[in-house]
């Protein structure tokens, strides 16, 4: 691993394109945030958690538009995707991708987005794909869910949801997309914006262990509920109660590594990636848990 500085550098570096060359004159956009000297960079709160509680609780409207999306549109556009046939999941996927683009494109309302704020967050999913890439020979032990719930706490609930969608969708084209798709862009969505809705609604707070517990709870019910009833809904022709409850008991030891393995990394991740994360973000001024261009 880089030391400490060295990553610091390599994230500025990114971040900035490198150093542009002496003949080419590069022009600031009017709208962009100003780039912050390190002396005035993100320190750790002295309360022990590890991100500052956002000044405003109240829902915007691109959270309710969110939330119209993900708990009216997506579900009813998965069911549809049920009724007509399971080939039609890569369509489901991408109609997923576009409902979770809404709410997030609402971030930029009234200026339009840096580059770098739509980097960021791809560099996030980015690490979310290629850690589940990483730990593919170890079943359900996969750090994508710590990695959607930094995202959701330090970009907004809009981020988080978006982070999700996109981390399992691009990880399945190395792991095999099928008629699942979509429910894990779902479920796994809907833990990121999850975080970032109540840590601006002040109901998370980011020390280690509620942000742990929060963790292990939503990897073990939302996401492991969601799935097997994906599975439930795939795998029976005609679903009952008694014919599903197998299903349900016999998925339980997955979903306990999955929320276990989500536990381990958030303990053992969390603080240095999202104090990386805080530095840059307060340095460049980007998104800031659903304000853009906060500084």
């Amino acid at each position: 691993m880089l030391p400490n500085e060295s990553l610091d550098r390599f994230l500025d570096d990114f971040l900035e394109g490198g150093k542009p060359k002496e003949k080419y004159e590069v022009k600031k956009r009017e709208d962009a945030a100003p780039v912050r000297s390190d002396r005035e960079l993100w320190v750790p709160p002295a309360d022990g958690s590890l991100v500052e509680k956002p000044e405003s609780r109240k829902l915007s409207k691109r959270t309710w538009a969110a939330l119209l999306m993900i708990f009216v549109l997506i579900p009813l556009t998965i069911f549809i995707g049920i009724r007509i046939g399971d080939r039609k999941y890569f369509f489901i996927s991408m109609m997923i991708m576009v409902y979770s683009m809404v709410p997030f494109v609402m971030v930029f309302e009234g200026r339009r987005p840096q580059a770098r704020e739509l980097v960021i967050l791809a560099l996030l999913a980015a690490i979310a794909v290629a850690g589940r890439a990483a730990f593919f020979m170890l079943p359900q032990f996969k750090p994508v869910i710590a990695v959607v719930i930094v995202a959701g706490v330090c970009f907004g609930a809009e981020s988080g949801f978006l982070v999700g969608a996109v981390s399992m969708f691009a990880s399945n084209f190395f792991l095999t997309q099928g008629p699942w798709t979509p429910w894990q862009m779902f479920a796994t969505g809907i833990i990121g914006f999850l975080a970032g809705l109540l840590f601006k609604k002040g109901r998370l707070t980011m020390k280690k262990g509620p942000l742990c517990l929060f963790g292990f709870l939503s990897t073990f019910f939302i996401y492991g509920f969601l799935m097997d009833t994906a599975s439930v809904l795939m795998y029976q022709s005609e679903v009952t109660w008694w014919s599903a409850l197998p299903l349900y008991f016999s998925g339980a030891p997955f979903n306990l590594i999955y929320a276990c393995s989500t536990v381990i990394f958030l303990f053992f991740g969390a603080r240095p990636l999202i104090e990386k994360l805080e530095r840059i973000k307060v340095k460049y001024g980007l998104i800031e848990n659903g304000s853009a261009g906060k500084s």
